[in-house]
């Protein structure tokens, strides 16, 4: 019996030697043996806010080509290069839930608008997609930029996308806008049977490839065409792929509710989980119908239906000026919308319309929902005579051109080809605040990457360059409307676990290293609706799969960004 016990002793303790030395090998800061591995980078002494709504601790960060490797208390770790995170918060890179970046990376990849706000990763594809590709464009990827690349699919995008090697990794929707009108131009009518099938094809074709799911932008031409039942059924094909369907729903005014029910329906009858995008209750009439969207969609989750949203933390939305154009007149595209503001009888029922007296609706009234002409800011134009206008109110404008606000109207967006955005001054603080307190609500922030340093002039909704850092410094630090903990959890694993990046969203050994670094005392947005480009402060390093982009508050000129599937990343490098 003592031989045997002796033995036993011995095979316990061995097993016991096994399990240290295993723990040693996977937390460095266990061992000084000779052997021990030398990280490329480590983040050393931050406040980490890991991702997941847990409280913050103290520890360091370290990273082997583009992934985390170990998380914790490394005092004797090793490293190439190191960054002291003293004072700072380490956070998962933010994922922007809705953004427009798909073109302009191509054209100009460092996404300064992005980073210096501390996106890592954004998901587009909301009104248009880049697939499928029109045939009237020749396989070109944006109808009448001659800087596009040309691809037929979305691999051949998600290609051209990486040899332009863009800062910050991207990924899309396939929206019914851009399937509809491969296959129907901008007819307004149902699809037939054989119009119904393509289109089931194209979005099949998009979500093999990598697409997160379907897109709606319900109040634009030509989706705003399609019946409830038409997107249902192509939102059973993303399903199918375990995609989803994400919506600018089909009113954000006066019937928001209604909308939000014919999401949830659509998701609903798909078989699939739903992200109602930038949610807001829009028009000074519908101020307070916040609670009420919460309450439709918290019922919905009630009963099973895997519903969320996002939003952007201003009171003023963004859009094209041409939103305010009743529906009908879109019917055909933009071409037949300017032949429309032309002809003297078109422009007379338009006129009559939007003057209140006719059936175009009062979300479609000059300014209405944004208390009137003044509460319309002209934002970007596309010609450059019509420079002088950005930053004006609509009824500065039409009084400078000594017209009548509706001639003012129409005629700029002659002038401009319809391509004038503009921003409506339409939302409640109170509606804001109450949506942001929503766990299932993340953030995005509805504007393309931009450079900053641009020599165009240009006059973008403020959002583009400060959302992220607008929430850390006025409803986290200021007005106390969420905690830092679950503003980066909106930030990061909430979006991510939504698209389905699983190996993102969190810091966590074995996720890929994409990390923004901020201090928490200082991060703030500095861009205002009268001088919007102006980038965040207090965002000191970020880094995109390993690499910093931005490094102690200066932009790196790194571009290491990849195309993103649903699921994970394209390729690896």
């Amino acid at each position: 019996m003592p031989k045997l016990r002796s033995s036993l002793v011995s095979t316990i303790a061995a097993a016991f030697s096994v399990v240290a030395l295993s723990g040693c090998a996977a937390n460095p800061s266990a061992s000084t043996a000779p052997g021990m591995p030398t990280y490329d980078l480590l983040i050393r002494g931050g406040r980490i806010v890991d991702g997941t709504g847990s409280p913050w601790y103290r520890g360091d960060v370290a990273i082997t080509g583009d992934r985390i490797v170990a998380v914790g208390l490394m005092p004797r770790a090793r490293a190439r290069d190191t960054i002291d995170a003293t004072g700072l918060v380490v956070a998962p890179g933010f994922i922007d839930m809705l953004g427009h970046s798909e073109y302009p990376l191509l054209r100009d990849g460092r996404a300064i608008s992005k980073i210096t706000q501390g996106i890592t990763s954004e998901i587009t594809g909301e009104v248009t997609s880049v697939v499928p590709v029109p045939a009237s464009t020749g396989g070109q990827g944006e109808p009448g930029d001659e800087r596009a690349p040309r691809w037929r699919d979305l691999d051949g995008y998600f290609r051209v996308l990486e040899a332009a090697k863009p800062a910050i990794n991207l990924g899309t929707f396939v929206t019914v806008g851009s399937v509809r009108r491969a296959v129907m131009g901008d007819a307004s009518r149902a699809p037939t049977p054989q119009e119904m099938e393509r289109m089931k094809g194209l979005v099949a074709e998009a979500m093999r490839q990598g697409a997160m799911g379907l897109s709606t932008g319900m109040i634009y031409a030509p989706t705003s065409f399609a019946s409830t039942e038409e997107v249902t059924e192509l939102a059973k094909v993303a399903a199918a792929y375990g995609g989803g369907y994400a919506s600018h729903i089909r009113s954000e005014g006066d019937r928001l509710v209604e909308a939000i029910h014919e999401a949830i329906g659509i998701g609903e009858g798909a078989g699939t989980w739903v992200q109602i995008h930038h949610l807001k209750a829009s028009g000074r009439p519908n101020w307070g119908k916040m609670r009420q969207a919460v309450a439709a969609i918290d019922s919905a989750r009630a009963r099973g239906v895997d519903v969320s949203a996002d939003q952007y933390p201003y009171a003023a939305s963004g859009t094209d000026l041409d939103a305010i154009i009743p529906n009908w007149a879109h019917a055909g595209g933009t071409d037949s919308l300017l032949a429309r503001l032309r002809d003297p009888q078109a422009r007379a029922r338009l006129r009559e319309e939007l003057g209140g007296s006719g059936g175009g609706g009062s979300d479609w009234r000059i300014g209405t929902s944004a208390g009137g002409p003044h509460g319309v800011m002209i934002a970007g134009v596309g010609a450059d005579s019509l420079r002088k206008y950005q930053g004006m109110r609509l009824d500065e404008v039409a009084q400078a051109r000594g017209q009548e606000v509706v001639d003012a109207l129409f005629d700029l967006l002659l002038a401009d080809r319809s391509r004038t955005a503009a921003i409506y001054f339409s939302m409640s603080e109170e509606d804001i605040e109450y949506g942001m307190r929503q766990p299932w609500v993340s953030v995005g922030i509805d504007a393309g990457a931009r450079a900053a340093d641009s020599t165009v002039a240009e006059h973008p909704h403020p959002r583009a360059y400060g959302s992220f850092p607008r929430i850390l410094c006025h409803y986290v630090r200021e007005r106390h409307v969420i905690t830092l903990e679950d503003a980066v959890r909106k930030f990061s694993a909430l979006p991510a676990a939504r698209v389905g990046l699983a190996d993102r969203g969190v810091v966590k050994a074995g996720m890929f290293a994409d990390l923004t670094l901020f201090d928490p005392e200082t991060v703030c947005d500095r861009g205002t609706f009268e001088n919007p480009v102006r980038t965040a402060v207090g965002i000191r390093h970020v880094l995109v799969n390993g690499v910093p982009v931005v490094r102690n508050g200066e932009v790196t000129g790194a571009r290491p960004g990849r195309a993103l599937r649903r699921g994970g990343s394209v390729g690896a490098r």
